[in-house]
């Protein structure tokens, strides 16, 4: 690890340290120095993580970024290089200039996003009346969350950043910041298609008053921004702004990929192409009765109730879905986590949540199985009940309250 990654390490570390100091959590002297010790662990966890080279970053990220080094750097936008969407590829592009390992730097971004997806975790449960305590222990529960440590600081993925700007996007719709709000969910959107799982909440937001309808054209205004400069380097436009449907072949014509989706319990499945089209189908069903239900009831809906809203949109239609890869429920880690500190009776959704994705990060970083993946199906049809159990309380709360 030479100077420069050792010196962007750090600032990261004092980032963080800086996010926390803003945000008031620091009040006593125990969360000053509790909080410094705490992020100095976490960020030494991540750094014995840096060396580790996965077969994704060898066969795809390191050859991505050696493609922009000798084709011009960014003049390579203008070309087919991958199958991440543009704004990631940015970054990609910039890594070919600098002087230092790609893999630390691919690892350096995502570590960033991991500090601003405990920040973004801990604003939503301030919003939700989260005590100092709280809003504290969820920051370092996030930092300190397996999955998170293993998917950026050693797999080298992104979905840290894709999670972080989703929760961003609700932070900012609960601080009545609309704008902002939509475009952290665009650039959400921008970095992973993944996002989908998340967006639906928009709506339940706009339900709940976050949101004027008018809000709503920020999103593709801003996305066509965001691809725009990869467009005047050449890139076409249609090409462009369509990227993901060209992309969705590269998701694998498999059921299941190390996912505890519904089909980690119906594995051997005779026709795939119908169970295919049934389980799309289904997710599009679940996704629609959730966000029905929640517009029958938005005259009662609570933060709460539009949390447990949330989890069950970002578990429950990859769950459904069909070509599921392991790290797919990311954003349902996350938001379990959120929902076990709002609401610390239903506190068992994060391990449960925590089980069922690392028996797929187990199964692609040690190349076998810990357990059948059937295990984590089970694990988050919990998750999926204890949700729809909160959400229909909440609504019934709501109903009380309004009589």
């Amino acid at each position: 690890m030479n100077i420069l990654i050792s010196v962007l390490f750090c600032l990261e570390a004092v980032f963080a340290y800086w996010l926390l100091y803003r945000s008031g959590v620091l009040e006593k002297s125990f969360s000053i120095y509790l909080s410094a010790v705490l992020l100095a662990l976490a960020f030494s966890l991540r750094a014995f993580c840096l060396n580790y080279e996965t077969l994704d970053y060898q066969n795809f990220l390191k050859q991505w970024v050696e493609f922009f080094r000798q084709n011009g750097g960014f003049a390579a936008l203008s070309q087919p290089v991958g199958n991440y969407n543009i704004p990631y590829l940015y970054f990609l592009a910039l890594f070919s200039y600098i002087p230092a390992s790609d893999l630390y730097l691919i690892k350096l971004l995502s570590i960033f996003f991991d500090v601003l997806l405990a920040w973004a975790a801990m604003g939503i449960v301030e919003k939700l009346g989260g005590s100092l305590g709280q809003r504290l222990g969820i920051f370092f529960t996030v930092l300190f969350l397996p999955t998170v440590i293993l998917n950026g600081a050693l797999w080298g993925q992104c979905d840290s950043i894709y999670v972080a700007l989703a929760l961003m996007s609700i932070y900012w719709a609960l601080d009545d910041r609309p704008v902002l709000s939509m475009l952290a969910m665009t650039l959400s959107f921008g970095f992973k298609l993944q996002a989908v799982f998340v967006m639906p909440v928009l709506a339940i937001l706009w339900m709940q008053g976050k949101f004027k309808l008018r809000h709503f054209f920020v999103f593709p205004i801003a996305y066509v921004v965001l691809v725009l400069p990869a467009v005047l380097l050449g890139r076409p436009f249609m090409d462009t702004i369509t990227l993901y449907f060209s992309q969705t072949g590269s998701i694998g014509s498999g059921l299941n990929y190390n996912s505890p989706s519904i089909f980690g319990i119906f594995w051997n499945v005779q026709n795939e192409a119908l169970a295919s089209k049934l389980a799309i189908v289904s997710a599009f069903v679940f996704m629609f009765l959730v966000l029905l239900i929640c517009y029958v009831n938005r005259s009662r809906l609570s933060c709460r109730a539009m949390l447990a809203a949330a989890v069950l949109l970002a578990v429950g239609i990859p769950f459904l879905l069909p070509h599921m890869h392991d790290r797919y429920f990311f954003a349902g880690d996350i938001l379990t986590v959120v929902l076990a500190f709002a609401c610390w009776k239903y506190s068992p959704v994060a391990p449960l949540c925590q089980f069922a994705s690392l028996l797929g990060y187990h199964a692609y970083l040690k190349m076998r199985y810990l357990l059948p993946m059937s295990y984590g199906s089970w694990a988050l049809i919990l998750v999926l009940i204890l949700s729809g159990y909160l959400l229909f309380r909440e609504l019934e709360a709501g109903k009380m309250k309004k009589v």
